[in-house]
């Protein structure tokens, strides 16, 4: 039978070589690869400057504390997101206000103007899929004069920005676009994920790229957030081999969350080739799934692009018309047993045990249950062929036809007919 996994990493020779680079370098932690990866971060967002860390979660904690982020305090976040990102809220001590989502799977500015209050101090604002948030009026709202004045500064950083922080949840949206220019732009800070089913991988990691206001000095603030990857530690080991004294102090309470080496080598050899390659390997995939599934009258589209926005095709995530939470199940049980492994991108935070004993409930948020409940994430990765790829569609077509019958387009009479009609 058939084997299609969900998301495997893209190792090539390239990657072996990076690695068996550093294996044979005799230094393995965070050293002279996870400064090469950290600018070419900056090289393909155009940020101010990146910072590398152990993964996602850990640099959003990180950039919260930074901030001020305190007990007491509240975080806007979506109610459809993986559960990081209000857990790095919660580890922090403050309250993530979840609010609901648009159609396109992004959060709702709208939502978000409804939620702020004097308490809060943050935004996030996931990509789900890859697919950029409307920044440019989540940026409108923060900046308009009545919603900065509720801003209370609690901590220097927040009397420096004068305004509610916003932060990009980009786990998903590396090498997304915005009138042509990366992403990242739109936001405070950008955190990016490199775990193991990301466009690039690290295998485990993430990366901060800051793109705050001028009054801020990125430099200083880059050697800050770097010493506080590694536990507010004035030296690195890299610089204490290299014969700058053993001698170190401890200036504040860190974290120990750094990115080593030979996880970076990993990323920096795919990043190497991801504008040329990788991603472009990623859209055609999207694009012939697109092709595929077009005539059907079920098909949702994803958001790849618009007159503004284009996504960094990490998800595919196909959305069904008219069907039931249970009915999905069905239909993907159907297809993985084609041999083809699909997913489900995300549960609503707000039907897991955990946020539902903080009080949370799905029906304040209707919109992020109806795309939950009819999305199917198919594979997206270089490795797929063509030949896999119409299986993967065929076998969705197939599953869909069982449970809730299929009609495709007529292109002559311009009418839906059931699949099995000659056209």
């Amino acid at each position: 039978m058939i084997n299609i996994p969900f998301s495997p990493p893209f190792i090539d020779q390239t990657v072996v070589d990076e690695v068996l680079h550093t294996l044979q370098s005799g230094w393995i932690t965070t050293g002279p690869k996870v400064a090469a990866l950290e600018q070419e971060i900056v090289r393909l967002t155009s940020s101010n400057a990146a910072v590398c860390v152990n993964s996602w979660t850990s640099g959003t904690i990180l950039m919260l504390k930074w901030f001020g982020v305190k007990a007491g305090d509240e975080v806007i976040v979506p109610a459809y997101t993986y559960c990081a990102t209000a857990l790095s809220v919660l580890h922090c001590g403050a309250v993530p206000v979840m609010v609901d989502i648009n159609s396109d799977f992004s959060i709702s500015p709208e939502a978000v103007r409804k939620a702020i209050t004097p308490k809060t101090k943050a935004i996030i604002a996931v990509d789900i899929a890859g697919w950029p948030c409307d920044y440019d009026q989540l940026n409108a709202i923060i900046n308009e004069p009545e919603i900065a004045g509720l801003f209370v500064a609690e901590s220097f950083k927040q009397s420096l920005l004068s305004r509610i922080l916003l932060i990009s949840d980009a786990a998903h949206s590396l090498g997304a676009r915005i009138n042509g220019f990366a992403a990242a732009k739109k936001s405070d800070i950008t955190i990016y994920s490199f775990h193991a089913v990301k466009n690039v991988t690290t295998a485990e990691g993430g990366c901060i790229c800051l793109n705050l206001p001028e009054k801020f000095d990125t430099a200083a603030e880059y050697k800050y957030l770097r010493m506080y990857t590694l536990n507010g530690q004035t030296k690195d080991a890299l610089s204490k081999s290299q014969g700058a004294g053993w001698r170190y102090d401890i200036l504040f309470q860190g974290l120990k969350i750094n990115m080593p080496d030979i996880c970076a080598s990993i990323g920096l050899a795919q990043l190497k080739k991801y504008e040329s390659d990788l991603l472009p390997m990623r859209k055609s995939i999207a694009l012939k799934y697109c092709d595929g599934f077009k005539d059907m009258d079920w098909f949702v589209p994803p958001p790849l692009m618009d007159d503004k926005r284009e996504t960094s095709y990490h998800l595919f995530p196909l959305r069904i018309k008219n069907i039931t939470e249970d009915q999905r199940d069905l239909i993907i049980e159907d297809i993985t047993h084609t041999g083809v492994t699909v997913n489900v991108h995300f549960i609503p935070m707000p039907m897991l045990t955990y946020f539902k004993s903080l009080g949370y409930h799905i029906t304040d948020y209707p919109v992020a249950y109806e795309q939950y409940a009819c999305e199917i994430s198919l594979p997206i990765y270089p490795q797929l062929t063509d030949d896999k790829i119409s299986f993967i569609i065929a076998s969705v077509i197939t599953a869909v036809e069982k449970q809730v019958g299929v009609r495709k387009l007529n292109k002559v009479s311009g009418k839906y007919e059931p699949v099995g009609v000659s056209f």
